[in-house]
């Protein structure tokens, strides 16, 4: 079988009206595309990292198969699975078709891009959730672009190389091995301006000064010392969405340093995060009695 096509030298993403993308993010995702390597996208959560990969696919034009990881995935999930039960469920009802075990092998997310008719993109979300060897089990068959199914004795090799998104929330450190073979790039929190971009996006209509105190709020209560868990950008747009539907006026929006924002819920999700804003609340305004 000849070895897996290379992607096209005009292919490049320069981001979509959907989402916004730093120089550096398009650089990024474009740089694995010349070099055919996995891109691994770090970041905090809520940064778009998922996101990314939706966007990336559609604006390339290929299908998007999406692995989202969990604590008990194991690698050769992605390749594919042999149903021993439903074979044995089977030969004991004598159905015919036992005598085949292709019958029973379920292709797995990587078989099923590596037999695709064309290119696709393929997300592998959270890899830090899994097991710490559940990286270096990957590393040949994203080498090779191929693997073995021992049931059947068959060789599956990619008919066209995908190109892999794989994102991490930094839960777990990740093999250097693993690492040596991605294209690396960690998405910084928006600035204001990156920010009011995004908002532009999600909320076109929004009044320039009920956008402008609801950034004063939100990036005053990122910089509060102390928090357990920073609110992030879903969040805040989460939060624009109810103060939107509330009409709340940008005079009310303002925190005062030390109290919680109107419908904190939708920022703050730890309650020692919330005592400690209550707790400064108490000093500032012990602080000005006296």
């Amino acid at each position: 079988m000849t070895s897996p096509s290379r992607a096209f030298p005009s292919e490049r993403f320069s981001g979509t009206e959907r989402y916004v993308a730093t120089d550096d993010l398009k650089m990024a995702v474009n740089a694995a595309l010349s070099l055919q390597r996995p891109l691994l996208v770090k970041g905090e959560p809520g940064t778009g990292k998922t996101m990314l990969a939706e966007e990336v696919a559609a604006a390339l034009h290929r299908p998007l198969l999406q692995w989202h990881i969990k604590s008990t995935t194991k690698a050769h999930q992605g390749l594919y699975e042999y149903d021993a039960v439903s074979r044995l469920r089977d030969s004991q009802l004598g159905d015919e078709k036992v005598r085949d075990i292709a019958n029973y092998i379920v292709k797995g997310v990587l078989w099923e891009a590596f037999d695709a008719d064309e290119p696709v993109v393929i997300l592998i979300d959270e890899i830090d959730k899994a097991d710490i060897e559940f990286p270096n089990d990957l590393l040949r068959e994203l080498d090779r672009m191929e693997f073995h199914v021992y049931e059947t004795r068959q060789t599956i090799q990619a008919r066209h190389r995908p190109l892999i998104i794989i994102t991490s929330n930094n839960e777990k450190e990740l093999p250097d091995a693993f690492l040596r073979r991605c294209f690396f790039h960690y998405i910084n929190f928006p600035d204001r301006q990156t920010m009011q971009d995004i908002v532009a996006v999600h909320y076109p209509d929004i009044r320039k000064d009920v956008l402008s105190s609801a950034l004063d709020t939100f990036f005053a209560l990122r910089d509060t010392p102390g928090l357990r868990k920073k609110p992030s950008t879903s969040e805040f747009l989460d939060w624009l969405r109810l103060l939107l539907n509330e009409a709340v006026p940008a005079a009310d929006i303002n925190r005062v340093e030390g109290e919680l924002p109107l419908m904190a819920g939708a920022l703050l999700k730890s309650e020692q995060d919330l005592v400690l804003l209550q707790r400064l609340a108490a000093l500032t305004r012990a602080g000005l009695r006296r």
